[in-house]
């Protein structure tokens, strides 16, 4: 989609296209009206700043969004409009050693215990072993810091879709 393509868009469509980068309704709605947009990089500095403004719950909504790291089976059900761009930015677990992706999946359920929210991570390009890694440092967090760091990836998450929304 072009940028002028995405300035066209109804209300309606313009937030399903947004929804593809973040699910956080405030998030959504502000991108809507904050078109049209002259270029990328005028999108991506809006994004930002919306994103700043946004709260916690803000955070956890668009958390939820998000497959844990490694649960491909949930890809095909819950964030079927996401699938792909999610897939191919936990493209790192395909092939892990299998004890990785068992630590994986313990490491998520205990971050989930003590945080209320699925880890994030901004997947692309790191290997099941470097998301383990990050998790595994990132779980000694206190609940106040690993809000924020959380919001941090995804919004890491959102500009790297937001690119590919306007590839």
């Amino acid at each position: 989609m072009t940028i002028d393509q995405l300035n066209r868009l109804s209300e309606a469509d313009a937030t399903t296209a947004f929804e593809q980068c973040c699910g956080a309704a405030q998030w959504m709605e502000r991108m809507v009206f904050a078109r049209p947009f002259e270029q990328l990089s005028e999108v991506l500095e809006t994004s930002d700043t919306i994103w700043e403004e946004c709260d916690v719950d803000d955070y956890e909504e668009a958390f939820t969004h998000h497959p844990r790291i490694g649960d491909v089976e949930s890809l095909a059900k819950k964030y079927a409009n996401t699938k792909t761009w999610a897939a191919g930015e936990q493209k790192g677990v395909d092939g892990a050693d299998h004890a990785v992706i068992e630590k994986l999946a313990t490491g998520n359920t205990t971050y989930e215990e003590k945080f209320g929210h699925i880890f994030i991570v901004c997947a692309t390009g790191k290997s099941a072993a470097e998301m383990l890694a990050i998790l595994e440092a990132r779980i000694k967090n206190d609940p106040k810091d690993e809000i924020l760091i959380a919001a941090g990836e995804q919004n890491k998450i959102t500009r790297l879709r937001l690119k590919k929304l306007l590839a």
